[in-house]
């Protein structure tokens, strides 16, 4: 028997992932909740970790619900079609962490090397204009990634 078909190692791990999964979700949602909630809040650096933890509530929800169904079943199988269509948002998501990542060390770079402009460089129009730019390019990859994938 391999390690992966021990029923007790398998009821360890999906206690182990399913965990993981309600906590990094749990987090993200009051991250989001707290940034909503207090207006002291609303500034460019909370706007956008509250869209890093939108996309990486996105970027954990595309294969780990999977995963723990299928510890929990003892599958080991996935149709074509439901491959793809679990793994087409995974690129996107990723690419958009790293893109608000990108966005929110651009921020901090105004915030410390020009503190001064910091408000009238980072208002609320370039924000959005950085998210909607975030978002594109990581929509971009993610239809780069399917083409690739499509062709295989």
């Amino acid at each position: 028997m391999r390690p992966s078909e021990d029923p007790d190692l398998q009821s360890i791990l999906f206690r182990l992932f399913l965990s993981m999964y309600l906590i990094t979700v749990l987090g993200n949602l009051l991250i989001i909740l707290a940034v909503s909630s207090d207006s002291h809040l609303h500034t460019p650096m909370y706007f956008f970790l509250t869209n890093l933890s939108l996309a990486d509530t996105g970027f954990i929800s595309t294969t780990v619900p999977k995963m723990i169904v299928d510890i929990q079943t003892h599958s080991r199988f996935i149709f074509s079609v439901g491959c793809l269509t679990q793994m087409s948002p995974f690129p996107f998501f990723g690419c958009m962490d790293y893109m608000l990542l990108t966005v929110m060390a651009y921020d901090q770079f105004v915030a410390i090397y020009h503190s001064l402009h910091y408000p009238d460089i980072m208002n609320s129009h370039l924000s959005d204009f950085l998210i909607l730019v975030s978002f594109l390019l990581s929509l971009l990859d993610f239809q780069l990634h399917n083409l690739m994938i499509l062709k295989l």
